[in-house]
């Protein structure tokens, strides 16, 4: 530090104080720079035999960097301006509120490398992972609500570093009244959904993967958020649902206690049709099935109508994705089966004819309608 100082002070008695500051903050800025792009490009063709953990650690903290880089420049360049005392206190002050600022980075980094390094060794790509998507749904909830925390946490902290902020937040809580029963109401969705995604993490009545009936729509949770959920619906559509939503209206979370699933197929025939032998078509359809977790098969007569019966197939899979597949094979193939092996059978229409019903009653045919002359 000494030798910097003797640096500078000889450059003073050449330049202008301003010109030697400003030199000296593009100097390090080009240097830290240049270091880094050259650590990068050199770590960046190691990264190829990296985990993808590791490398989104590496690309995580580069804007991090630069951040400390322009900070130091700061504080190496800032002094050698001759400032009046209210100038000086007040740099003083914004450098305390920018290095609170890195300070908070820091923290969000590190909670959102833990966070990420625990989700990335649980098995969700695994058969039964119900466990595992349960823990990364909470983790994913947690990060959303670390991070807003650490930001309102950072700014009030780097706000508080300035008297007149400070002054003014202190009679602000004071006061209170109208202002801070209109900044509640305005607040009041973004806080309701706050608070459903704690109860979302803590109670779980849906996690990451789960195949879900919201609002009519069929499909699995994409992604949930600290204030909303994103549905992908089976026709690729997003379907994005505010927390608050899902604790207010019912819906249907088809994997809620296993990732296991029982697809049903409802099948319409005729009375005529023989249930036992179409029953062990049925089951020979779903015991043949490669998406068949060898749990349920099976067919009943679940329904008597007017015209048809309803069959109803089960069969069971490992998953939503596994039993929609699955759904439809035994359909195709039990649809054919009937058709093919019993035509007769296939949904009809029957129409009585009273003119024979009389004619067997005896009363004779019945007379021809008379044409209009």
């Amino acid at each position: 530090m000494a030798f910097w100082n003797d640096v500078t002070g000889r450059l003073q008695g050449w330049f202008p104080p301003w010109v030697i500051a400003l030199t000296v903050f593009i100097a390090i800025i080009a240097i830290g720079i240049a270091t880094q792009r050259i650590l990068i490009a050199w770590l960046s063709r190691r990264s190829q035999n990296w985990q993808p953990f590791t490398r989104s650690v590496f690309l995580r903290t580069r804007r991090l960097g630069r951040y400390a880089i322009v900070l130091l420049a700061l504080v190496l360049a800032i002094p050698l301006v001759p400032l009046s005392r209210d100038a000086e206190l007040s740099v003083h002050h914004i450098f305390i509120a920018l290095f609170i600022v890195l300070l908070g980075w820091i923290a969000a980094v590190i909670a959102n490398i833990l966070i990420d390094r625990y989700i990335h060794g649980l098995q969700l790509d695994a058969t039964d992972n119900l466990m595992a998507r349960k823990a990364a749904t909470q983790m994913r909830i947690f990060r959303q609500a670390s991070n807003v925390l650490l930001v309102l946490l950072t700014v009030a902290f780097a706000l508080m570093s300035f008297d007149a902020v400070r002054q003014f937040g202190i009679s602000l809580f004071a006061s209170a009244g109208i202002a801070g029963i209109v900044a509640g109401l305005a607040a009041r969705p973004m806080l309701e959904n706050l608070i459903a995604g704690v109860q979302l993490a803590l109670t779980q009545p849906l996690r990451l993967g789960d195949a879900v009936v919201i609002a009519g729509e069929w499909g699995w949770v994409e992604e949930i958020n600290s204030t909303y959920i994103v549905v992908r619906i089976w026709d690729l559509r997003r379907l994005v649902v505010p927390l608050s939503y899902l604790f207010a209206n019912p819906f249907t979370n088809w994997t809620r206690s296993s990732a296991s699933i029982i697809g049903t197929v409802l099948v319409y025939a005729d009375y005529t049709l023989p249930v036992d032998a179409v029953r062990a078509r049925a089951v020979e359809i779903v015991k043949a099935s490669k998406l068949w977790d060898g749990q349920v098969a099976g067919l009943q007569v679940t329904d008597a109508r007017e015209q048809v019966m309803e069959l109803r197939v089960l069969a069971s899979a490992a998953d939503s994705s596994r039993a929609w597949d699955l759904r439809c094979e035994v359909r195709e193939k039990l649809i054919a089966h009937i058709r093919d092996n019993f035509p007769e059978s296939l949904p009809r229409v029957r129409r009585q004819d009273f003119r024979l019903h009389d004619e067997a009653r005896g009363d004779g045919p019945m007379p021809e309608p008379r044409r209009p002359v």
